[in-house]
């Protein structure tokens, strides 16, 4: 492995809403990796930083679903407005960094970094950390929380609105299977199993990582990068094991550990491809003493060049 490139240049993009999830609390996650020490982090690694603040949107009105859709028109103003900064941000030739808010959100940022590599005949490679496979749909899911649908929204099945963003449609969408490799799935529903096997989408999920390692499943996420490939994880913080990461409010037992956890960062950052990034679902209301979002900045800086390896990168 080559070193990984210098820290680029950096926008933090604040999104403090919980409007797509089915509890509160995600609003505070910006605020909480501020106070955690992201940017100082971050400016510590030489990395130019620029924290755009917060977006706003409209407030949660916390209604039931309508037509399986819950907060369908403020899920979509969200979006929209983070669509917007995160292509801003790419043309400005910065690395957008999303600070969430709930999952949701990841369908305006992964939305505007597709169309930023299209437009450039670039191939996207998208990193999706999380315990569940976001793939439900208004037709599999009581609740109608449009958290649990960024995959299926991104991959053209879901409300137009979300699907269309970036100028995409159900015919040509934002995301296709060879674009996206899923990492640490252990909690998914029957019905979006299925969907997710017709996908055709690359899942490692905690008995893969069990039987093969962290590091083979990593290796192969990563096979296949080349020079001019754009990198993007969308980081939700349930991806991790409770025991370590209390502050989300969808917790799944049985996740990933802290050195497992280190060392997929590591390998992103060994790759010097990383060009976007969503940090989502981190809830203050569940966590203890911000020991959550300390650990997530802590992640965020092995993704930008912090490392524990001593020996020289490249040798044995």
């Amino acid at each position: 492995m080559t070193a990984p490139a210098p820290p680029p240049a950096i926008t933090l993009i604040g999104a403090p809403t919980d409007v797509g999830g089915g509890a509160r609390g995600a609003s505070m996650g910006p605020e909480a990796l501020r106070v955690a020490g992201l940017v100082e982090a971050l400016r510590a690694l030489g990395a130019d930083v620029q924290d755009a603040g917060n977006l706003a949107g409209p407030p949660n009105p916390g209604l039931p679903p309508v037509q399986g859709f819950r907060h369908l028109a403020e899920v979509t103003a969200w979006n929209q407005a983070v669509h917007q900064a995160v292509q801003a941000s790419l043309q400005d030739g910065r690395l957008p960094l999303l600070l969430g808010g709930d999952h949701s959100l990841a369908i305006g940022s992964i939305s505007a970094v597709a169309r930023h590599c299209r437009a450039r005949g670039q191939p996207l490679r998208v990193l999706w950390f999380d315990a569940h496979a976001d793939f439900n749909t208004a037709a599999l899911t009581p609740s109608g929380n449009l958290h649990g649908m960024p995959v299926a929204s991104l991959f053209g099945d879901g409300p137009p609105a979300l699907v269309g963003l970036g100028g995409f449609s159900a015919a040509q969408p934002a995301l296709r299977a060879h674009e996206l490799r899923q990492i640490g799935i252990r909690s998914v529903d029957a019905g979006e199993k299925r969907l997710v096997h017709e996908a055709g989408i690359e899942v490692f999920d905690m008995r893969a990582i069990d039987e093969l390692g962290m590091r083979a499943v990593m290796a192969r996420c990563l096979a296949g990068l080349d020079a001019g490939s754009h990198l993007h994880v969308s980081l939700d913080v349930d991806f991790l094991d409770p025991d370590i990461a209390p502050g989300v409010a969808t917790t799944v037992r049985g996740g990933p550990s802290y050195r497992e956890a280190q060392l997929c960062m590591e390998m992103v950052a060994d790759t010097g491809r990383l060009g976007s990034l969503d940090i989502v679902e981190l809830n203050p209301a569940c966590d203890s003493h911000n020991r959550t979002a300390e650990l997530a900045v802590d992640l965020v800086e092995s993704l930008f060049g912090k490392s524990t390896l001593m020996r020289q990168r490249g040798r044995g």
